[in-house]
């Protein structure tokens, strides 16, 4: 009887380490721009333990727009990035980069905007007439300026546009050697702070309405390789988002704490604005982005090249529907 009792108890053993979970997978992934409000989300899925329950270990790198972003997906330095969808279609209508496709949203609308300090007497996008605007170089907030003003009545020969880097914006309108700048409108209170002055918006979205902001992108490759690692990604993301929208405070102190120079005020004053864009939240609608491409003008795309619409698992603990 004891010889069979031991043998009963190596066998349990046995099977318990069978039952033990496999190695996580490892992903790479790039945040849209830096370590700021609107991406701190996915810092807090991974303190939050969404990743690690999902099976995935992530490594977060800090992203540099569109451009660097997707080139790190065509080399497969990542697998997984966050950014402006217009952007990216843009780039992929050209027939630049290709092989990703968009699996949940982050903004429900384009979030670039004109932004001027009241003193300027710029109320509307015809005052913006003969006057310049800064804007990042390159960015997609200069990409989408020419369609945005065609639309809001105003030729766009008749502005000027200056590029610079990103992080000098607010202090060419605060020191008004710009009119205006073209930037998110996520950083109207880091303007208004800069600038001491009552700041006019004037979004995009207000002209271009079928336009998502940013979106979570997938490798297309892996999509077809490994659906259900996808899956899992996206659904402990929007998980991270979820919270994020729901507790901004503990948001902004978890990005702090991953990284100290993103300044905790600062970050919630984006969580805070980027809420109303934000629901419902994931979702990816195949009209929208047909009428998307169709406002830029991309002729040559299909929404299915841009996205894939399947992975919304509609569950409430995600909240997309």
């Amino acid at each position: 009887m004891r010889i069979w009792a031991a043998v009963v108890v190596v066998a349990m053993l046995a099977a318990g380490c069978a039952d033990k979970p496999s190695k996580p997978d490892t992903v790479h992934y790039a945040t849209g721009f830096g370590a700021v409000g609107r991406d701190s989300f996915i810092w807090v899925a991974r303190e939050k333990g969404y990743f690690r329950d999902a099976g995935i270990e992530i490594d977060i790198q800090k992203g540099a727009g569109n451009v660097p972003n997707l080139t790190l997906l065509k080399s497969n330095q990542i697998q997984f990035a966050a950014m402006d969808l217009s952007g990216a279609e843009l780039l992929a209508g050209q027939g630049r980069f290709t092989d990703w496709r968009a699996v949940a949203a982050i903004h429900q609308q384009t979030l670039v905007s004109i932004m001027t300090t009241a003193d300027t007497g710029i109320t509307k996008p015809a005052d913006l007439s003969g006057k310049t605007i800064a804007t990042a170089t390159g960015s997609v907030s200069e990409v989408l300026f020419p369609a945005y003003a065609k639309l809001a009545g105003l030729d766009p020969a008749t502005v000027k546009i200056q590029g610079t880097q990103p992080t000098a914006l607010n202090g060419l309108m605060a020191q008004r050697k710009v009119d205006a700048i073209s930037t998110f409108l996520l950083s109207r209170k880091a303007l208004e702070t800069a600038s001491k002055k009552q700041v006019t918006v004037m979004p995009y979205s207000d002209y271009l309405k079928n336009l998502y902001g940013n979106v979570i992108v997938a490798q297309a490759g892996l999509i077809g390789s490994d659906r259900d690692l996808v899956q899992r990604f996206t659904t402990a993301a929007l998980k991270g988002l979820r919270y994020t929208l729901d507790h901004p405070q503990e948001a902004a102190e978890i990005l702090n704490k991953a990284e100290p120079t993103a300044a905790i005020p600062a970050a919630v004053g984006e969580i805070e604005a980027m809420k109303p864009y934000a629901e419902p939240l994931g979702r990816l609608d195949e009209k929208r982005v047909t009428d998307g491409l169709a406002e830029l003008g991309i002729s040559t795309l299909t929404p299915a090249a841009v996205a894939d619409f399947s992975f919304c698992s509609g569950t409430p603990t995600v909240g997309c529907s």
